[in-house]
């Protein structure tokens, strides 16, 4: 085998994922998109927001089933299983994720695109709930939001096929315990809190008390030095001194560390690498930016002239094309 093609954030652009995949070689037969000599690792978050969801979760769902891919837990798999799953007796929670209007908002496309498909959906469910958290694969590392070794060790002993149980999933809804931080890491990665009374109001249509934090800035000193996302903090918040707290807190993935590949942070325009040895891939697809790609062949010091993408168009919302597979 040749080597790994990492695809980032999909978000329902199910058509734009399989012109990515021809682009890449792989070709269609007997409904699995197959390249002789490669297979293909997805990043997470195949669903919620884009117009072809189904399409995107059954591409990747057969060829991980057919040995022709692997895939990583992205937090909005996670958000859907928490979703659906009864809250515990006791618990005064009709479901693990509590249906606000704020959560309802984010999986409301999927659950229309599913509503005629009631078996399929569940049988998606179910198989989300086999999606490892992190994956550690001939010398690279894949995990959706940020790779904390200390916390990867503590699940990998709870839990040695890196999957959640049950028992698992609902802790992690349980905010201060260990599930619910490792969850929280590995999947939506770190965040820093905003000065009370102050929110960024996102792209998005959110409005939110907290930034997304990178993790790979050895020594950072201000807000500055780690906040990656695309919004901006408001006003002259860049130059805000990290506190001790908030800097113990934050992971770090140092540049001896082997090749490291992440999605979830919305980057924007022309894919870069952030470091060395990490690349991270998801291109705000649904936003019509690019679905990307990241070809591994083995390097320990990645390239950007590795990456691979295609612009989401305006079209994604029109009907099927003919190379696209007619999974009804």
């Amino acid at each position: 085998m040749e080597g790994y093609d990492l695809i980032g954030d999909v978000h329902g652009c199910g058509a734009t994922l399989a012109a990515l995949l021809e682009k890449l070689g792989y070709h269609q037969r007997s409904g699995v998109y197959r390249h002789p000599r490669r297979k293909v690792i997805f990043l997470g978050d195949l669903i919620d927001r884009g117009p072809r969801i189904r399409l995107a979760v059954n591409i990747a769902k057969r060829m991980v089933e057919q040995g022709e891919a692997y895939i990583v837990m992205g937090n909005h798999e996670y958000n859907a299983l928490a979703y659906t799953h009864p809250g515990p007796p006791g618990s005064h929670k009709r479901w693990l994720r509590e249906h606000t209007p704020r959560h309802n908002r984010i999986i409301q496309d999927t659950l229309e695109q599913y509503r005629d498909y009631t078996n399929e959906w569940e049988d998606t469910l179910a198989w989300f709930k086999t999606i490892p958290l992190c994956l550690e694969i001939d010398g690279i590392r894949v995990v959706h939001a940020c790779w904390d070794q200390a916390l990867i060790d503590e699940f990998k002993q709870r839990r040695p096929d890196q999957c959640m149980d049950t028992s698992f999933l609902v802790e992690s809804t349980k905010p201060g315990t260990q599930a619910y931080k490792i969850l929280d890491r590995l999947t939506r990665g770190p965040h820093v809190s905003l000065p009370e009374g102050i929110a960024i109001h996102s792209g998005d249509g959110f409005t939110r008390k907290s930034f997304r934090a990178h993790f790979w800035a050895k020594d950072p000193q201000q807000w500055g030095d780690v906040v990656f996302q695309p919004d901006n903090l408001p006003g002259d918040l860049e130059t805000h001194a990290l506190s001790n707290e908030e800097r113990q807190q934050l992971s770090y993935y140092g540049p001896d560390q082997p090749p490291l590949f992440i999605g979830h942070y919305w980057c924007e325009g022309i894919p870069a690498l952030p470091a060395r040895n990490i690349a991270c891939l998801d291109y705000s697809a649904v936003k019509y930016g690019r679905l990307v790609a990241y070809r591994w062949n083995g390097e320990a010091t990645l390239n950007a002239d590795h990456f691979v993408w295609i612009k989401v168009p305006k079209e994604e919302r029109a009907l099927p094309r003919s190379w696209e597979i007619d999974f009804d």
